[in-house]
């Protein structure tokens, strides 16, 4: 009974670590918020983002409290909407709709750049992950 214990937290670990190793690894995406304005439709606001993809990186799976309206400025992106893949290069836009799951992964050999405008619902937060 206690060797099976010491095994079991022992296999546990292991996977701890190994999928700590696997989210350090993937490269993050910067994001940085250009534009944020109150609309005039009561609780309602736009934000305009920058999203920079090194090589490899990828936003998660998640969702929006709105409508994400994006344009690649350089690179390509793979976007995944709810089961979907689609490529985008630069100088391509897409259209996320509200409260879909998505995920979006720089499928270029350099760094990918998104502008992303979001019309979403104030004070919620802007991305929200999905597991």
């Amino acid at each position: 009974m206690k060797r099976t214990t010491i095994t079991s937290k022992l296999v546990f670990t292991a996977l701890v670590f190994s999928a700590a190793t696997v989210i350090a690894q993937q490269p993050a995406v910067k994001r940085t918020v250009l534009h944020q304005q109150d609309l005039s439709t009561a609780g309602r606001e736009v934000v305009m983002a920058k999203a920079e993809f090194p090589k490899g990186g990828a936003t998660g799976r998640h969702t929006h409290p709105g409508e994400e309206s994006s344009y690649v400025a350089a690179g390509t992106i793979a976007l995944e909407v709810e089961g979907v893949t689609k490529t985008y290069k630069a100088g391509e836009s897409f259209f996320v709709p509200a409260g879909k799951v998505h995920n979006a992964v720089n499928s270029d050999a350099g760094e990918s750049v998104v502008i992303a405008n979001y019309i979403v619902e104030k004070g919620k937060p802007l991305t929200t992950p999905v597991k």
